[in-house]
């Protein structure tokens, strides 16, 4: 599923030159799959289980927000996808 363009973002991972478009829910799983290797978090695999299991649009939403405020949270939100859509 591809987010409207309105909400596309940049998510930067550190140790990667350049930040990562976010443009569909495809893009968020395997952004966070990466994360997760890297990490080893346990707020982080919980986080992937949800996105994985999202099966609708208000659960793909829910998940997608989610995985923005954990970027947000963390300081990997790119300084020009901290606007959020109207």
């Amino acid at each position: 599923m591809t987010l409207p363009f309105a909400h596309h973002f940049d998510a930067c991972l550190p140790g990667v030159a350049a930040p990562v478009r976010i443009a569909s829910l495809h893009d968020a799983q395997v952004f966070t799959r990466r994360w997760v290797i890297r990490d080893k978090d346990r707020a982080l695999k919980a986080l992937l289980r949800k996105i994985e299991r999202a099966n609708s649009t208000a659960g793909t939403d829910a998940a997608i927000d989610e995985f923005r405020q954990a970027l947000k949270s963390r300081g990997l939100l790119s300084a020009q996808s901290k606007v959020t859509p109207a």
